[in-house]
């Protein structure tokens, strides 16, 4: 069938080309029209999408760039669409609620339009409700608008750049051992599993819960971290050949007996592994009876402490009982300092100056 050329509501030079598909879908792409250096008429593509073809050809025709086609709402569609997809499920779900507060703020505006005045503004009004949400929001934000600048949206410079971000303060908890003794005498044993996988590893609880019996390969468990996709092999024996905590934890795993055998190491007796809900419903649990264990036996101050206690603070708890040289490298950091400001969450021990 000939393709039909529409050229209403367009600017001059510009057509839009529609043909209907054997499939019966609809092809439509527009085109600038003009003459060569031989006045002979050409045609030159400018796309399917009708804002990066008004774009497009407002730089053939060495026009300013029409405003309604660079708003932060197309751009941020388009990063939605390309972009997000890309991303690790976790990272998704948090980037589209990120975006949602973004578009509240940005959505109507011509991405030009946007200066660092304007974005230190941002900073200040949702630092207020939510310092550390803000800043993850101007990354996210950064990160949009450098995706804008390679899809030719903007040539201008990022407006976050150089905006200084909301002071953070880490996250300082420390699970002693009087803490984690609590936790665990209550725990299941698929808690009490995945507490240990996750102390003798130091690894997130993401990629606690990922870690199956396949993953052991020439005596050591094999991760790649979800967060970084660093790989990391963690020995199941020592320099002497003995089994090391992690093996012998291991071991007494594979050793249970099962009703069914699971392809992973943290999995019920049913065979069930534990996802993030799961391992959260069961940590929750136990953490409540333990403090309510304590508080009976008039230990207020420690039911306390367990309540402050979460699961991703056994992380910094492994990074916390190791030498840093060592804590860096099991934790997967490439520079000790992140492991020293947020991880190590005990003091260096010190003799007194007498």
């Amino acid at each position: 069938m000939r393709r039909k050329t529409v050229s209403q509501g367009l600017p001059p030079n510009m057509i839009r080309r529609v043909r209907k598909l054997k499939s019966g879908k609809t092809w439509e792409s527009y085109y600038y029209t003009g003459r060569n250096a031989d006045g002979k008429p050409v045609e030159i593509p400018l796309g399917k999408d009708i804002n990066a073809a008004r774009r497009k050809w407002a730089e053939l025709e060495c026009m300013k760039i029409p405003a309604d086609t660079t708003l932060m709402r197309l751009i941020f569609d388009r990063y939605e669409l390309e972009v997000i997809p890309g991303k690790a499920p976790a990272t998704q779900k948090e980037n589209l609620r990120q975006l949602g507060i973004l578009r509240k703020i940005f959505d109507g505006a011509p991405i030009d339009a946007i200066t660092p005045q304007i974005v230190a503004q941002y900073r200040d009004q949702r630092g207020r409700q939510a310092a550390t949400g803000a800043n993850r929001e101007l990354a996210l934000l950064s990160h949009v608008w450098n995706m804008a600048r390679e899809w030719g949206y903007t040539a201008g410079e990022n407006p976050v750049r150089g905006v200084r971000r909301n002071k953070e303060r880490p996250r300082d908890y420390y699970a002693d051992d009087a803490v984690w003794d609590a936790v665990y005498g209550h725990a299941s044993p698929e808690l009490r599993d995945a507490m240990d996988l996750a102390y003798l590893t130091g690894q997130r609880p993401a990629d606690v819960m990922k870690m199956r019996w396949a993953d052991i390969q020439d005596g050591a468990l094999e991760v790649r971290q979800n967060k970084t996709a660093r790989y990391l092999r963690i020995l199941l024996d020592g320099e002497d050949g003995r089994r090391t905590e992690l093996g012998q934890l291991l071991d007494r795993i594979r050793g249970r007996e099962r009703k069914i055998r699971s392809m992973y190491l943290v999995a019920t007796p049913e065979g069930v592994p534990l996802n993030r809900g799961t391992l959260r419903l069961r940590f929750t649990l136990a953490r409540q009876k333990a403090a309510d264990a304590l508080a009976e036996q008039g230990n207020e101050a420690l039911a306390q402490r367990v309540l402050g206690f979460q699961f991703r603070d056994i992380r910094p708890k492994a990074a916390s009982e190791t030498d840093l040289n060592h804590a860096s490298k099991l934790l997967g950091h490439t520079d000790r300092q992140i492991t020293q400001t947020v991880y190590r969450r005990v003091g260096e021990t010190v003799l007194p100056t007498r």
